[in-house]
Order: C-alpha cells, then structure tokens, then sequence
C-alpha cells in the first residue's frame, strides 16, 4: 500500500508538490548530468593541441582522453549505491562540488606534462559518476509507465559533451590554456548551491528495504554493500551492462576519440572536427529520449534489436573509411542515432525489470561497464593506427560486437523480460 502511495505522489497526481514537481526534479537533474559531462569531456578537444605541444604518440594521446572515462566508470559503481543510500538530493551536489578541484588543477597547473594531465584526467573523472545519481533519483519522480521517456530526457545530459566540444578550443585561443576550466569549475559551483537549495527527495521516500523476491541467502539492509550484492545477483545487471557497453560505450568511445579519428583519417582541421564530434553528440542527445519514449510504448527488446543490427551494418561500411563527404558522414550520424536510442532503451529496459530499491546499485554497476566500453576503445584505435595504419580493424570489432550483442538480446535478454513479464514473477516483485 505505501508503494503505491509513493507512486501516486511521486508522479505529481496527487504529491504534495503538485504536477509541477517531478517535472522540476528532472529539469535540474538533467542540468546536472550537463555540467559535469562538460567538465568530463573538457581533455577531449585538446588531445591534439597536447599532441603537438607534449610531443605524445598516437597510443599516448588515446589514453590521455580515455583517462577520465576510468574513474567515471569504475567510480559509477560505489556513486549508486551511495545514492541508494543517501538519495540524490545528497549526492547530486556532492558529485558536482567535488569534481571542482580537478577541473581547477588541470586548468591551472596540470598542463605542462602528459604526468600531470593524466593524474588531472583521472580525477576529472568524478564527473561522470554523476550518471550513476541521476537515473535512481529521476526515475523515483515517475510511475513506471513513464520512466523510459523521464530518463530518456535526464540522458539528454549526455549534451555537455556537445557543449565541450563546441566552446573548449575557441575558448583557450580567446582566453588562454586555463580559461575553459575556470568557466566549467564556476559552473560546477553554481549548480552545487543551486541543487542543495532546490533538490528534493521523493514523496514517500524511506531507507532502502529488502527485496521480497530476493533469496535469504543475499545480504539485505540500507547498506551499500549488501545492496551491491543483491543486484549483481540479478541476470538484468549483467545483461543490461553488455547492452550498455556498446551502446553507450561507443557513445563515449566516438565522442571523446573522433576529432582524433576525423584528423588522423580524413585530415580535418581541429575547429572542423571539433564542430563534427558536437554534432555526432548532438544526434546521439537527441535520440536517446527517443529510445526511452520508443521503450515505454513498444518494449525496449525491438527498439534494443534495431540498433544492435544497425550498429553493424554502419561499422562495416565505416570499416572501409569511405569518402566522409556523404558515405562517412551518413555511417557516422547513423552510427549516432543508434548509440543514443540504445542507451536510452537500455534504461528503459533496467527500471522496467529491475527492483525499484536497487535501481541506483545496479545503475551504477551498468554504468560502470558503459563507461569502461567507451575507454576500450580509443586505446584500441589508437594502437590499430600506430600499427597498421587504419582504422578498419577497430571498426569491424564494433560490427562484431554489436552481432553478438544482437545475438544476447534476442536469446537471453528476451527470456529475462518474459519471467518478468509472467504472473508468478509480477508476484515475487
């Protein structure tokens, strides 16, 4: 009963915050998950320029703008089950005051050696675990036959890539190498104040309880370890992190390594292949409400299958870098839209099936192998390229990838949906 009163509330029907509420709640999440992707993404544009001026290699420059993906990624993990914990009203303006200090050393004092960005791109990285917030605490606002298209629009912060991309290089040559850090850190700040003042917690909300279908042999309780425990016993956490892993794996693989690829394979300017890479994010951003929306009216399985066997057929055509100037642009903008309609639909999918209590653990969990998809990856092209000169090989692995991913969903995911979907598992929930 006090399930369904917190539902009732929490989508603004009859809540104490009126309709109006969630929709707030989501617009300063979503404003959020913008700042600190920006702040993430800051290295990205630069990887050139500290190519030329550091002297680094084509290997060392893929691993100075994957860096920050590692502790954004691995840092999902704990960043989750913390806000299973303490709610993201708490941990929204934690995150984003405590990404300031790197973003401030990087910009004043971390870029006179690759030692220096690296350790600077690693702290940067607390930035984007702010995914692994806004996904509980959104999709707590929403009744659930509305939850796909709620974190459809909160993935929407995906954008503050975009925003990196387009403002990062124009600002350093107008304002100096610390100018771009010094904006993002101020912006940081301000979110900070502004999310401790407007935040809420959830009508209705309470400590984190046991799952009833949960086996007596799994830890249960508030705490975050026995919470990280009961979802990684869950076949939905492991499913969804494969799904997420190439989906917005490769989000975050193209969006921090294109101007690289787009210079090295194409010879673009750094402006042009700047403004390229924010359109390629701007494509994914807009699609994956998309994905969340599609979700919520058809099932994420068809959307999910879609863009696994789309991925494909573009990294193959991409895999013989044909003429950017309609075949590669095509391929890429393609390749964008089903990144972006894939995350989104992979979400959609975790807090369709997933127990409403561990949906932070198990968002930062699947976060954590979205963002480790997207480190891969640049490392690997970058050495493919020092090697052999191409890109070809990389890009056939992600055609690869997405069949097998293909291949999971529509066997294992499918089967997972289905119990979910039967009476009896209805009931255990």
């Amino acid at each position: 009963m006090k399930s369904n009163d917190v539902r009732t509330d929490a989508s603004g029907r009859k809540g104490p915050g009126g309709a109006r509420r969630p929709a707030l709640m989501l617009a300063v999440a979503t404003t959020g998950f913008t700042v600190n992707f920006w702040a993430w993404a800051l290295l990205s544009p630069l990887g050139p320029q500290f190519k030329r001026t550091l002297s680094l290699s084509a290997s060392q420059q893929a691993l100075l703008v994957a860096v920050p993906v590692i502790i954004g990624s691995l840092g999902r993990i704990p960043v989750g089950a913390l806000t299973d914990r303490l709610g993201g009203r708490v941990t929204f303006p934690l995150i984003s005051a405590a990404a300031v200090p790197p973003v401030l050393f990087v910009g004043l004092a971390g870029q006179r050696s690759l030692a220096a960005l690296l350790a600077g791109g690693l702290c940067l990285g607390v930035a984007g675990t702010i995914f692994a917030v806004g996904v509980p605490f959104v999709a707590s606002w929403f009744p659930p036959e509305r939850r796909g298209l709620a974190v459809g629009v909160f993935g929407i912060g995906m954008g503050g890539t975009a925003i990196s991309a387009l403002t990062t290089v124009g600002l350093t040559q107008a304002g100096g190498p610390a100018a771009p850090f010094l904006l993002t850190a101020g912006v940081l700040t301000c979110y900070a104040v502004v999310a401790c003042l407007v935040l809420r917690h959830p009508p209705g909300r309470t400590a984190r309880t046991p799952v009833r279908a949960r086996p007596s042999s799994v830890p249960s309780g508030p705490s975050g370890s026995s919470g990280m425990a009961a979802a990684l016993r869950l076949p939905i956490t492991w499913q969804a992190s494969v799904l997420y892993a190439v989906a917005f794996g490769g989000y975050v693989a193209f969006s921090v390594y294109l101007p690289v690829y787009l210079q090295t394979a194409y010879g673009l300017e750094q402006a042009d292949a700047a403004r390229r890479m924010a359109g390629f994010v701007l494509v994914a951003v807009l699609a994956r409400p998309l994905g969340g929306w599609l979700s919520d009216r058809s099932g994420p399985l068809p959307i999910l299958v879609t863009v696994f066997a789309v991925l494909a057929a573009c990294a193959t055509t991409q895999a013989f870098t044909p003429p950017l100037a309609l075949t590669g642009t095509v391929a890429f903008l393609t390749m964008a839209a089903a990144f972006g309609t894939g995350s989104g639909a992979t979400f959609a999918l975790v807090t369709l099936v997933a127990p409403t209590d561990l949906v932070g653990s198990i968002t930062g969990l699947v976060g954590a192998a979205g963002g480790l998809g997207g480190f891969v990856p640049p490392l690997v092209m970058g050495l493919d390229y020092g090697r052999l000169g191409s890109y070809g090989l990389s890009l056939a692995l992600l055609a690869v990838a997405s069949l097998v991913t293909l291949l999971l969903t529509v066997t294992t995911v499918r089967s997972t949906v289905r119990r979910h979907s039967s009476p009896a598992g209805c009931q255990a929930r």
